[in-house]
């Protein structure tokens, strides 16, 4: 059976802000693909985490899913993911054991529907770059920061856009390019630096 929108939308989810936060249908489409393909690693590393009583690992792999489930309209799940982040932060491990199991639930839930999307070829949207390019643009990007070359990084800047972030550093290259067009190239170098560490 094919992927059906209809009951990803059954599910509660805010196509709206889902197609605000990728910009726009072709980056929903791959956003949601990237999101299924990326599951079995992220149930894994809970699983080992919880099992290791390694709270800061499982903090990391929780909050990459509160971002992610918020990027792609599943307000719900994020917030549960927000929970347990903020559980695991305040080391509250009767917290973590009271809410994981329905956050795990509704995200089995949704892999479900998402499921047919693991079955078919990687989709990616017009423009959208693998992280490794991704890594090589960054890099020729900061070299054309370091020789104060505003337009070259200015066109580095846009393509680099192209590569899938979350949100938060999605708004980081948005800062980056506004210092570029301001001619704050040591404060648009420092903006790349720390999104570089979020390429996969």
């Amino acid at each position: 059976m094919g992927f059906s929108m209809e009951k990803v939308l059954a599910l509660g989810i805010d196509l709206r802000a889902g197609l605000e936060y990728t910009g726009g249908n072709d980056k929903y489409a791959s956003a949601l693909q990237r999101y299924y393909m990326t599951s079995d690693k992220n149930k894994a590393k809970i699983k080992e985490s919880l099992s290791l009583g390694d709270l800061e690992s499982f903090v990391i792999t929780v909050h990459s899913l509160k971002s992610n489930s918020k990027m792609i309209g599943a307000l719900s799940l994020s917030s549960k993911f927000e929970a347990l982040e903020i559980a695991g932060k305040n080391k509250d491990v009767s917290g973590i054991q009271q809410n994981i199991r329905a956050a795990l639930d509704e995200y089995e839930t949704l892999l479900e529907v998402l499921k047919p999307l693991g079955e078919v070829a990687e989709y990616k949207a017009p423009g959208e770059i693998s992280g490794e390019e991704a890594k090589k643009v960054a890099d020729s990007l900061l070299e054309a920061l370091d020789d104060y070359d505003d337009e070259k990084a200015g066109e580095l800047a846009k393509k680099l856009a192209g590569y899938p972030f979350r949100i938060t550093q999605k708004g980081k290259l948005k800062d980056a390019t506004e210092k570029i067009n301001d001619f704050m190239y040591e404060e648009a170098a420092d903006l790349i630096r720390e999104i570089i560490t979020a390429i996969e």
